[in-house]
Order: structure tokens, then C-alpha cells, then sequence
């Protein structure tokens, strides 16, 4: 191995931009730790160092995704509307994440890192929700089930390519009107 693999700077970001690259060609299951560190260009002791095994490196990707959606989800403001499509935008912009995320069998769910970033992303689906249907109960997680299960239904759905090829090929585009449907009211 040559010294600039050896001396590569920050390992522990180079492999986690390995396993997204790798997620994102072939699914979260289908590479080793060693080829990892051989597409990193790092030892091949580098990411257990850093990472202890598989499911150690799949927490630091969840934990990641779930703090870059919560960051996107904040960042479209109060209108459930806006969080709906920001959702679709993250699942397209950064599948790998959206891949690992929702698979915690996958990875160590109760991570106090994935935990709190999980809990940002939820507060913010669960207060634009109820915006969705006002006056439901407190506790009554109906509506937030409800639209989350049709912004990640489409989001799935799109990323899979099951989703009518005349919606075009802009996935925000495509979902918009069916976002919309949340928020009507019935005459």
C-alpha cells in the first residue's frame, strides 16, 4: 500500500463516502469492509478501526442520513406541504441514505446519534401532520401515520421505478399533486 493510502487524511470520511457510493450501486448488503477500504484506497484494518463491523458502519450511515433529513425537513419551514416534498428530494438526492435509513435491522437503531437525528426528522413529520388535521387528539398518531405513509409510499415507489412512466422524470414534480391531496378538504 502506497503512503498517501496509508496517510489519507480523515479514513473515518473516506470510508463512509466509500460505503454511500457502494450502497448506492449495489444495495446496502451486497459489499465487505475489506472492499471498502480497497475503493477508499485506506488499509484494510480501517474500517473496522473505525467502524468496528458492518453494522457498526451502517449506524454512522443512518445516523448521518437521519441527520441530513431532519436538516432538510427543517429547512422547508412550517408548510407540511413543503416538508413533503423536501422528503421526496432527500429519498432522490440521497438514496443511500434513504436505503439504510428505514432498514434498522440493517443497523444499531437504538445509537444515541440515530436516535436524536431520527427524533428531529419525527418532530418535524408529526407537527406538519397534525397541521394536516387539526383538532385529532394529541396522541393520535393516525394523520402523521397517514402522511408519512404516502410521502414515503411515492418517494419508494419512484426510486423503484413502479411509478407511471408519464409522471416525467422529475420526482418533486410528479409528487406534488399528490402531496396536495393531503390538504384538501372535503366539500
Amino acid at each position: 500500500m502506497s503512503d498517501d493510502a496509508y496517510h489519507h487524511g480523515d479514513l473515518r470520511r473516506a470510508v463512509m463516502a466509500a460505503a454511500v457510493d457502494a450502497i448506492a450501486e449495489s444495495g446496502p448488503a451486497t459489499w465487505s469492509l475489506r472492499e471498502l477500504a480497497r475503493r477508499a484506497g485506506v488499509s484494510h484494518a480501517a474500517p473496522a478501526h473505525h467502524f468496528g463491523d458492518k453494522a457498526g458502519l451502517l449506524t454512522a450511515v443512518a445516523a448521518e442520513g437521519y441527520t441530513l433529513f431532519a436538516d432538510a425537513l427543517e429547512a422547508a419551514g412550517d408548510d407540511f406541504h413543503d416538508v413533503g416534498l423536501a422528503y421526496i428530494r432527500f429519498a432522490v438526492g440521497h438514496r443511500a441514505h434513504f436505503e439504510v435509513m428505514f432498514r434498522p435491522e440493517l443497523y444499531r437503531a437504538d445509537d444515541p446519534e440515530v436516535a436524536a437525528a431520527r427524533a428531529r426528522a419525527d418532530g418535524v413529520l408529526v407537527r406538519g401532520a397534525r397541521s394536516v388535521a387539526p383538532g385529532r387528539p394529541r396522541g393520535d398518531l393516525t394523520a402523521p401515520i397517514a402522511a408519512w405513509s404516502i410521502v414515503h409510499g411515492f418517494a419508494e415507489l419512484w426510486l423503484r421505478g413502479a411509478l407511471p412512466a408519464e409522471l416525467g422524470d422529475d420526482p418533486v414534480a410528479a409528487a406534488e399533486p399528490v402531496i396536495r391531496l393531503l390538504f384538501e378538504k372535503p366539500a
